[in-house]
């Protein structure tokens, strides 16, 4: 045990030591003062601005800046959706793979569009090596800028700055952080193991002398920005529980590395942004802490095992089912939290095969979604929060709630009511459906709405799992679940555009309502947000807020799978 603990602490220390110096970096970048990859990169970005036909120097309002991204969003998603259905036809396809049916194309562009990359299929026998890296590995790098850039956005206008512009935010975003990263990464990844090729599945005779065909590809390219870009969707079906997307420790700690540090980072970036390091340090503890307890929870969970099968070997068996030897409990139980935590959804073991309390911090972690958040949209939800909790303590002390000196009032509070509400609806509401319609009479059982492989307390769990990934922009799922029909494919859709684009529009809405306040200057009276006393309310006020909306799931789903596994059930 001591060891499996002792691997999580080091993979945090190494996260804590890296966070200031990369959260300073992107600061620097996005307050457009000078870094080392500036002669670079500048003249490149130019030549970008100049190709696209946009002013870099002209700022955007809240409005302008939402039809910016969602006009280059819906542009993204036809071109890869087109790229889908002509599958058959295009090159690099080696084992001359179909296109997919077209509800599972839709599902599948509106997944990767949103930084979702929920999957309800196994890329190494669906999609070819171009719709893995011209389609998939595109919106790769595009969806996580655009999280990132609404993330700065709404940093800006919190902070009374302008929200700048969406154009220039997402190419930065792409030079001068995904790609460095992703072609250094890419290189190390290729170093320990990870297969870089455009060759067909190799063949190999077995033992018993039959013919194997081991799918391969482009994959380390692909896995780098998998994890940075908090995409998660695996070049193969077992993502990166598979030896080719992740072979060894070294790349599993690079690869969890990589997940966490950019959404970490940004609550440094915000301090800088906000010239208080402290407030920033404050929110990072925060954030941290409750990290860590779900991490412990989780990881308690699985070296305990499963009480049934202790009883009947007469010892503690830690649980091994769905995981790779070569992580063991420690090192999937880490990868569990932060996978859900980050939205990115990628996977080292399977989710299904959690114990209770490993089930029950992967969907708290999605119903919360600020440990540590979706790429960029994490960060601006945790500030949302941090609006309701000024405003919530200035109602109790008789003040008109501030902020950054700017007041907060019926507008800011209305959207960020609509942030906070659309990520339960989309999940409790179509959860509910496909529950209670679970057989449908008449649908053969290839289209029943649900799909339950596990009934019961478990089944719940996977139904509502599922809604919450695509709510949440995470994409993971517990892999028991049937979820390759059309049901899924249409349904799941529309929780994946709800749940991303309907916030991200209310996020840019209210950043430009506080940048277009008056400042009005600090009094003795003033609430301070930088300290400890405020950053414990505010953690108070997100678990309430969470275990308001969301603890009869999670009665009926993990508590309740608990208390019947320790019952002997």
């Amino acid at each position: 045990m001591l060891q499996g603990f002792f691997q999580i602490a080091i993979i945090l220390a190494i996260l804590v030591a890296i966070v200031p110096f990369f959260g300073t970096y992107m600061a620097r970048v996005f307050l457009s003062e000078r870094t080392l990859l500036d002669p670079i990169l500048t003249p490149i970005e130019r030549v970008i601005y100049k190709l696209i036909g946009i002013r870099p120097q002209r700022d955007m309002t809240g409005w302008q800046y939402a039809k910016g991204l969602l006009y280059s969003n819906l542009a993204m998603f036809v071109l890869v959706y087109l790229i889908f259905m002509l599958q058959g036809i295009l090159p690099l396809n080696p084992t001359e793979l179909d296109a997919p049916s077209w509800d599972l194309a839709l599902h599948t562009a509106i997944s990767f569009v949103t930084n979702t990359n929920q999957q309800h299929y196994s890329g190494e026998t669906t999609f070819s090596y171009a719709s893995q890296m011209l389609a998939l590995g595109y919106l790769m790098f595009t969806s996580a800028a655009t999280g990132i850039a609404v993330a700065i956005a709404f940093i800006r206008g919190l902070t009374g700055r302008s929200l700048g512009n969406f154009y220039v935010d997402l190419t930065r975003s792409i030079t001068r952080i995904l790609l460095p990263i992703s072609l250094i990464g890419g290189l190390v990844l290729l170093i320990l193991g990870v297969p870089e090729t455009l060759a067909g599945s190799a063949v190999a005779t077995t033992l018993e002398g039959a013919t194997q065909y081991i799918a391969r590809g482009s994959v380390a390219h692909f896995e780098i920005i998998k994890e940075l870009g908090e995409n998660g969707g695996g070049f193969f079906g077992i993502n990166s529980a598979h030896p080719f997307e992740n072979p060894n420790g070294a790349s599993n700690l690079i690869e969890t590395i990589i997940m966490l540090v950019i959404p970490a980072a940004l609550i440094y970036t915000y301090g800088i942004f906000a010239n208080n390091k402290k407030q920033g340090w404050l929110l990072f503890g925060m954030v941290f802490l409750i990290y860590t307890v779900l991490i412990v929870v989780a990881a308690m969970g699985e070296y305990q095992g499963n009480p049934l099968v202790n009883n009947r070997l007469g010892e503690l068996a830690t649980n091994l089912e769905g995981k790779e030897v070569r992580f063991d409990w420690a090192l999937t139980a880490l990868w569990a939290v932060s996978t859900t935590g980050t939205m990115c959804g990628a996977v080292n073991g399977m989710h299904d095969s959690l114990m209770p309390p490993g089930g029950f911090t992967t969907l708290f972690n999605m119903f919360l979604q600020i440990v540590w958040g979706g790429q960029g949209t994490g960060t601006a939800y945790l500030f949302t929060f941090l609006i309701l909790t000024v405003f919530l303590t200035g109602l109790m002390v008789g003040r008109t709630p501030e902020l950054f000196g700017r007041k907060i009032e019926k507008r800011e509070i209305i959207l960020a009511s609509v942030i906070l509400l659309v990520h339960p609806i989309m999940i409790l509401i179509p959860g509910a459906i496909s529950i209670s319609f679970a057989d449908t009479v008449g649908l053969p059982e290839a289209e029943t709405l649900a799909g339950i492989t596990n009934p019961g307390f478990h089944g719940i769990s996977q139904v509502i799992y599922e809604y919450a990934s695509a709510a949440a922009n995470n994409g993971s799922g517990f892999e028991g679940l049937a979820d390759g029909t059309l049901w899924w494919n249409l349904t799941a859709s529309i929780s994946l555009l709800a749940g991303r684009y309907i916030p991200i529009i209310a996020l840019l809405l209210l950043a430009d309502s506080m940048y277009s306040k008056q400042a009005v200057p600090e009094t003795p009276g003033t609430l301070r947000t930088d300290t400890g006393l405020f950053t414990s309310v505010t953690a108070g006020v997100i678990l309430i807020l969470g275990a308001l909306t969301f603890f009869p799931v999670l009665a009926l789903g993990p508590i309740a799978e608990a208390f019947q596994i320790a019952a002997g059930g």
